[in-house]
């Protein structure tokens, strides 16, 4: 079996460019889960950002952060740490997104 190194490269190249989108895209569907609720423009303003082999979560609300950040709000619908606690609670699941991805660019 011969190996062109290039063709390799860029194989994996392109896997890890599709990893990294649907990798966000899963983050972002589980964090909008965990998103508080109150009129829902919260959790429809979360988008997913794609350059390369790069991808981010965010949200594009004034209060977005501060929703995010501040433990002491009294959610009914929703938590605090919505997207840090779903970047740890899916860890295991965007691994093997990652893993699928390899395997079939080879």
């Amino acid at each position: 079996m011969q190996w062109n190194g290039d063709v390799v490269r860029q194989a994996i190249e392109r896997a890890a460019t599709q990893a990294a989108r649907k990798s966000a895209e899963h983050i972002k569907e589980r964090a909008v889960q965990r998103t508080p609720l109150e009129t829902g423009a919260l959790r429809n303003s979360a988008k997913v950002t794609t350059s390369g082999k790069t991808a981010a979560v965010s949200y594009n609300t004034p209060y977005a952060v501060k929703q995010h950040e501040e433990v002491g709000y009294q959610h009914g619908d929703g938590e605090a740490k919505f997207l840090e606690n779903t970047v740890r609670a899916e860890q295991g699941a965007v691994q093997n997104i990652i893993a699928e991805e390899v395997r079939k660019a080879l």
